[in-house]
């Protein structure tokens, strides 16, 4: 099989790695108190909704190293017709796409959903996640970073 090679612009973490680092310390601080298989289900939705190839790879690698099976990987992008997700992940993944499509706004449903499965500080932790994911995203997409690369 012959495969397209996306040329890579740029080492973001080689060019900037002041930047690169305080990304780095934001998500861990990010992940503090979530269970980490909810964290990969969240990474790689808004990752999917983005469109970032590293982060969907890269991901789908730690939820499956988590313990996530290969179905609910697979239809984590129509999570919404799948049976195979509880009503908190369900509550963080609405959240999920709800933030990382800011230009359509978080509803007081979606977030009201979300609040009645996290508690407040899970909650806060669940935004912070969403947010970092969504910067980890445009900087890879922005600069191309190409799946198994370091």
């Amino acid at each position: 099989m012959t495969t397209f090679q996306v040329p890579q612009r740029m080492n973001f973490s080689a060019v900037s790695p002041r930047v690169f680092t305080a990304v780095l310390a934001l998500d861990a601080a990010a992940r503090e108190g979530l269970d980490p298989a909810l964290i990969e289900l969240v990474q790689i939705r808004a990752s999917q909704v983005n469109r970032c190839t590293y982060c969907i790879d890269y991901h789908a690698a730690d939820a499956r190293k988590a313990g996530e099976s290969e179905q609910r990987i697979y239809q984590l992008s129509a999570w919404e017709e799948s049976s195979l997700f509880t009503e908190r992940e369900r509550a963080a993944l609405a959240l999920t796409e709800a933030v990382t499509l800011l230009p359509a706004g978080v509803s007081d449903a979606v977030y009201e959903r979300a609040a009645e499965h996290f508690e407040e500080k899970e909650l806060a932790q669940l935004v912070a996640l969403v947010f970092t994911v969504n910067a980890w995203n445009r900087m890879n997409v922005t600069t191309r970073k190409t799946p198994g690369t370091a």
